[in-house]
């Protein structure tokens, strides 16, 4: 991978092409991102560039106590954020990601990656959270079919049989049922660029990208390029 960034879902709408057909496309705000540290293989085992997305209020990002104590999470302890940004001599971010790029070493510490690293005709793999759907049926979740809806039937969009009584006794791991739908990272790979409006950061992707209005995208240069 040579070329990545962070953006947000604006919403979808349709432009027309030079021949007049209509391309429905979905337009994301993409960066300015700005890197915050370039990881090398001499000083970290691997080389890496971390970036930083939009802009956040300082007074809501973890500092040094006065104490001198070190702030610990789940994983262990982490290194103020603060402290990294300001290291960096850049503004605190909202959002913060490491990309594994071939050409890592040619980046520097708060260098900036805007929209127009991408160009219109290049494919791409969009990740993102899925829309949430809370719990969900068998039908809307899996596709399943529903039963007679005629008069007398007790059986209309509950799931069918699980399995047989005798053998195995048993529902197997992993059976399709009801269930919470929704809120995963999805990838959608081979995205067509349509268009780059790099005054505005803006990106226009040919066809939907997964996860609602506003949310985090990651654009990444396409892994399996398709003819």
């Amino acid at each position: 991978m040579k070329k990545a960034i962070l953006a947000t879902k604006v919403g979808m709408t349709q432009i027309f092409d030079e021949e007049g057909m209509l391309i429905p496309v979905t337009v994301l705000k993409a960066g300015p991102c700005v890197v915050t540290q370039v990881k090398t293989v001499e000083n970290d085992g691997y080389a890496a560039v971390q970036v930083g997305f939009e802009n956040k209020k300082d007074k809501i990002v973890s500092k040094d106590q006065s104490k001198g104590r070190e702030i610990v999470h789940r994983n262990g302890v982490a290194k103020p954020q603060q402290g990294h940004f300001k290291k960096a001599g850049v503004e605190s971010k909202k959002y913060v990601k490491e990309f594994r790029f071939e050409n890592a070493e040619e980046y520097e510490v708060a260098q900036e990656i805007k929209a127009d690293i991408f160009e219109a005709g290049d494919k791409i793999d969009a990740t993102a959270i899925s829309k949430g759907k809370g719990f969900q049926g068998a039908i809307k979740r899996l596709g399943q079919h529903r039963g007679p809806m005629k008069h007398g039937s007790k059986f209309h969009r509950h799931q069918g049989s699980n399995g047989a009584c005798s053998s195995p006794s048993k529902v197997f791991k992993g059976k399709g049922m009801p269930g919470h739908m929704g809120l995963k990272k999805v990838t959608i790979q081979n995205l067509t660029v349509v268009k780059v409006d790099a005054e505005q950061d803006l990106i226009l992707v040919k066809g939907a990208v997964p996860g609602p209005k506003k949310s985090l995208v990651t654009v990444k240069e396409a892994v399996k390029v398709s003819r």
